[in-house]
């Protein structure tokens, strides 16, 4: 088992997909802090619009 893993880690295809997986977690990170910062704009917005279509109505 050592053998599989020592050729593993000495492989460059093992630091590649290495590199790829840090790459790929930095994008959805990226992608699920803006889409929770667009989010609450987002919401907040639609609620103003709410409130004024139900004002304008009464």
């Amino acid at each position: 088992m050592s053998d599989v893993m020592y050729r593993f880690l000495r492989s460059k295809s093992g630091t590649t997909a290495v590199e790829y997986g840090v790459i790929a977690m930095l994008i959805s990170v990226s992608f699920i802090a803006g889409a929770l910062l667009i989010g609450n704009e987002v919401g907040n917005m639609f609620n103003d619009v709410g409130s004024d279509v139900a004002g304008a109505v009464k």
